[in-house]
């Protein structure tokens, strides 16, 4: 490619469009903390010489993958040396070549010193016409930018170049992917990453134009082969094989999937509205139907008493013309007990406006069973990826174990603080990696969520100082530490990006036994 159809693609890329591509930008800024540059250096005792560079990304904290043609010239000659450059911080680290393969063109530095972001492999299948970035370190935007050699051996961010997947055609020699995203002499060995920043190959060569009107193509080694290589090589390295989805999409299905739960309530509700007047319709026409029959049987059986008082008087009369006395004395107390019985039937026969008593009476509520999920909060809870809320980038998703206190105080030793969505939460800094974790627990709908940021040497820096100013360990009680906690929170997400690189959302169940701690 000319110097013109150079500066012209360069003048492209600065002004594509930012919504024309899929990618996350942040997962591709994430993947270019691990890239580095690989500079190879003849010394001869005293003074030392710039040969050559390419690029690499990690594969292991202390493991560097390149092309094996970057670092081919340390395989014949003793007096050179290879630099690795990384993309951030201040220092940069000496290494050497621990397995080379030019067969399919891979290599593999160990650094002699230092720890470095390692970078996930994407294990699926790779889509035609699939976007993708190629990150690296193409010289010719060294030389248009007039870097010299110590620029060169500083810390530098890479660049990054957006392309497109043409699946079915590959090398010869190899297994490799062609691709779309420009490439310079310098990008060898650089990772070619998706829309989530995972490797999909290492960047080997290029396509030669011929005229000025050919398209240039590149050719990244696939990730078939280095997986073969690594695994030859002893090295246990990250990778998976979850789709790509965005933060913006796994939102949007969240608030679909609330708006249908508030939706199902609501049917649930009417739903139970509806049972609750056909009940009370029944329970008032049992009472009606009630109502009657004890009127009735109160008004015949008064009948009946008046019949048999009538005829105890009528008996009367008679033993008192025979001149019985006695007995016209207990006929005519029989006769007014029966009709004041009778009386009594039809007076206290019950009345219609007793309907309503008695549906009270028949409605008898019982105490509702309280909701799996708002019953004993405190507890063993397990807790299981939920893959669809999830974006899993880079994560492994085993099970998560938790010891709640309704205190927030998590397995006996960490204590989480409240916010005002009902979730409570602890940021986690690590000292040893470069990802902030905000992890969140609503024990109302026993849901576990991780919001991960792969974050950069700075926010990192930053937010290690602001989790310094934070005290106590374990877990406490006392209202000041708590808020101190919050406000420390609060702080610490101030810095970091408006959506995180990575949502790992749990499902948990309660369980009986003690769980291990998180």
């Amino acid at each position: 490619m000319t110097q013109a159809l150079r500066l012209f693609a360069l003048l492209l890329l600065s002004l594509w469009p930012i919504g024309a591509a899929h990618a996350e930008q942040q997962d591709v800024a994430a993947a270019v903390r691990g890239v580095v540059r690989v500079v190879i250096i003849a010394t001869n005792g005293r003074d030392a010489y710039f040969v050559g560079h390419g690029s690499g990304f990690a594969v292991a904290p202390d493991k560097v993958m390149t092309n094996a043609h970057v670092v081919e010239l340390l395989r014949t000659e003793k007096n050179l040396v290879v630099g690795i450059i990384p993309s951030q911080g201040s220092r940069s680290y000496g290494g050497r070549v621990v397995a080379y393969s030019p067969g399919n063109d891979l290599a593999l530095i160990q650094l002699r010193e230092g720890r470095l972001p390692v970078a996930t492999f994407y294990s699926g299948p790779v889509t035609d016409g699939q976007t993708v970035t190629a990150i690296g370190y193409p010289g010719a935007v060294d030389r248009a930018q007039g870097l010299n050699l110590s620029d060169m051996i500083q810390p530098l961010t890479p660049v990054k170049t957006s392309g497109t997947v043409s699946t079915g055609r590959t090398s010869h020699d190899f297994d490799t992917i062609l691709h779309t995203a420009p490439m310079a002499q310098g990008n060898s060995g650089g990772p070619l990453v998706d829309d989530c920043g995972r490797v999909l190959g290492v960047n080997s060569f290029g396509s030669q134009a011929e005229s000025k009107a050919d398209a240039e193509f590149g050719f990244a080694v696939s990730n078939r082969e280095i997986a073969s290589f690594l695994r030859q090589a002893g090295v246990q390295f990250q990778r998976s094989a979850t789709p790509c989805r965005s933060i913006a999409d796994l939102e949007a299905e969240e608030a679909q999937r609330k708006q249908r739960e508030l939706e199902q309530q609501r049917e649930k509700q009417q739903a139970e509205a509806a049972a609750r007047d056909k009940a009370r319709a029944e329970a008032r026409e049992r009472a009606v139907q009630e109502i009657y029959a004890a009127r009735e049987n109160a008004m015949a059986l008064g009948a009946i008493l008046l019949v048999l008082g009538g005829l105890s008087l009528g008996g009367a009369m008679m033993y008192h013309n025979q001149g019985k006395l006695k007995e016209r004395k207990w006929a005519l107390i029989g006769g007014g007990v029966l009709l004041v019985g009778a009386i009594a039937a039809f007076v206290l026969r019950p009345s219609f406006s007793s309907i309503d008593d008695r549906m009270k009476i028949d409605e008898t509520v019982q105490p509702a069973k309280p909701d799996a999920t708002q019953a004993a909060l405190a507890g063993n809870y397990v807790c299981h990826i939920d893959e669809t809320r999830s974006r899993i980038t880079v994560s492994e998703t085993v099970p998560v174990s938790l010891k709640w206190q309704d205190s927030g105080c998590v397995n006996s030793g960490t204590q989480y603080g409240h916010d005002n969505s009902g979730e409570w939460s602890r940021i986690l800094v690590p000292n040893s990696e470069q990802v902030v974790s905000i992890n969140s627990f609503d024990p109302a709908t026993r849901t576990y969520k991780m919001d991960r940021y792969l974050a950069d040497a700075d926010i990192m820096e930053e937010a290690r100082a602001l989790r310094s100013r934070y005290s106590f360990k374990g877990c406490t009680g006392e209202e000041s530490s708590i808020d101190a906690l919050e406000q420390m929170q609060r702080d610490i997400r101030a810095i970091l990006p408006p959506q995180p690189n990575e949502r790992l959302v749990y499902s948990c169940s309660r369980v009986e036994a003690e769980v291990e701690a998180e």
